[in-house]
C-alpha cells in the first residue's frame, strides 16, 4: 500500500492533463470571443453598407 501511494504521488500524469485541459479552455474561449467580435464588426458593417446604400441611390423609389 505504501509503494502504491509513493507511486501515485510521484506521478504526474494527471498535472499534464490538467494543464492540457486548461491550454485547451483558454483556446476555446479565445476562439468565442474572436468570432463574436468579427460577427458584430460584420453586422455593423452590413447595416452602415445598408444604410448608405438606402440614402444615396434609393431615394426616389
Amino acid at each position: 500500500m505504501i509503494r502504491f501511494l509513493k507511486t501515485f504521488y510521484g506521478s504526474d500524469d494527471g498535472a499534464v492533463t490538467v494543464d492540457w485541459v486548461v491550454l485547451c479552455a483558454a483556446i476555446v474561449g479565445l476562439a468565442i470571443a474572436i468570432i463574436t467580435g468579427i460577427q458584430t464588426g460584420a453586422l455593423t458593417m452590413t447595416g452602415n453598407v445598408g444604410t448608405f446604400f438606402e440614402t444615396n441611390f434609393f431615394q426616389g423609389e
